[in-house]
């Protein structure tokens, strides 16, 4: 029973905490005049990715590399086939042109950097400094770039709604950052510690567990966030969160880690011969699937169809 409650607690503080996000944050972007767009990539995406962070930097510590490494990539892949398909299936998504021309490319990018960086067996310290030095960079140019927009962003063109007054000002904006990011990271540690007892109860081996859970638990501020923005209707930041998210996970999860572990990450041959083959597989995929819906959208079918096709080799 008590596991139980743990469970159905950890899934009330992440719809609160993804509703006090989504709406904080969309609303941040109009009052600073930065696209949602660039919010989902960013604040929400890295805010979102906070469980991977101390998963992998905690793992990393204490000498197990695998998991570190394994959660980043076991993530990336669970959050294209399995949030932005999700979200799909809810709502057809419209792709801004953005997400197709920029920032799926600097995805694929981060990708082979990372599969560069891992060929010889390892991630030294000084190849994890350039990883977090990029991410640093890329958070920079899409600030700079979203300011020097031309066009408004307008709370209709956002789907907001402009007639509620008490989080007008930014600082109850941040304030409601601030809370529901910490609603759902403690959410999903709930979560995944009733998941990983439920799982024991089965007779699940730890190693699955490992691979499964905590992969697919520490998405679970993700998987909130992105489909509470799309139900609100606020698609960008819906979709800026994932790619945002692959990215950080990247660059600045596995960036940090490896600047903060006591030795070079060790780079598991099953990752080198399997599984970051099938990170950059889902990233390229992504242009595929996103490329038409820069006149029309996303949906239900088309994402059916990729996870279809990409999930017997995950």
């Amino acid at each position: 029973m008590m596991t139980f409650l743990l469970f159905l607690g950890g899934l009330v503080l992440l719809i609160a905490g993804a509703e006090a996000l989504v709406r904080g944050a969309s609303k941040l972007a109009l009052s600073i005049g930065i696209s949602p767009l660039v919010i989902g990539l960013t604040i929400v995406a890295f805010g979102t990715s906070s469980p991977e962070m101390a998963v992998s930097v905690q793992s990393a510590m204490e000498g197990k590399v695998d998991i570190a490494i394994g959660n980043v990539v076991g993530s990336n892949i669970f959050n294209v086939l399995f949030i932005l398909g999700f979200c799909a299936v809810i709502a057809p998504l419209m792709i801004n042109r953005q997400i197709i021309r920029q920032e799926v490319p600097i995805m694929m990018c981060a990708s082979l950097i990372l599969i560069g960086f891992m060929w010889n067996g390892n991630i030294s310290r000084m190849e994890a400094g350039i990883m977090f030095g990029l991410l640093l960079a890329y958070t920079a140019f899409l600030v700079i770039q979203s300011r020097k927009e031309t066009k408004a962003t307008s709370a209709s063109d956002m789907d907001i709604d402009a007639t509620s007054t008490w989080d007008r000002h930014w600082a109850m904006q941040v304030v409601l950052i601030v809370i529901g990011l910490v609603l759902l990271v403690q959410g999903s540690n709930w979560l995944v510690e009733a998941a990983i007892i439920f799982a024991k109860m089965l007779g699940v081996s730890e190693l699955v567990i490992g691979l499964t859970i905590i992969a697919a638990g520490t998405s679970m501020p993700e998987v909130a966030t992105s489909i509470m923005a799309t139900i609100r209707g606020q698609r960008d930041i819906a979709v800026g969160n994932v790619i945002g998210s692959n990215t950080f996970n990247i660059l600045g999860v596995l960036g940090l880690t490896g600047l903060v572990a006591p030795t070079s990450l060790a780079v598991a041959p099953s990752i080198l011969t399997f599984d970051m083959w099938v990170m950059l597989a889902v990233a390229v995929a992504c242009l595929p699937i996103f490329l038409p819906a820069a006149k029309s959208r996303v949906g239900k079918a088309r994402y059916l169809q990729a996870t279809t096709l990409l999930t017997p080799h995950t």
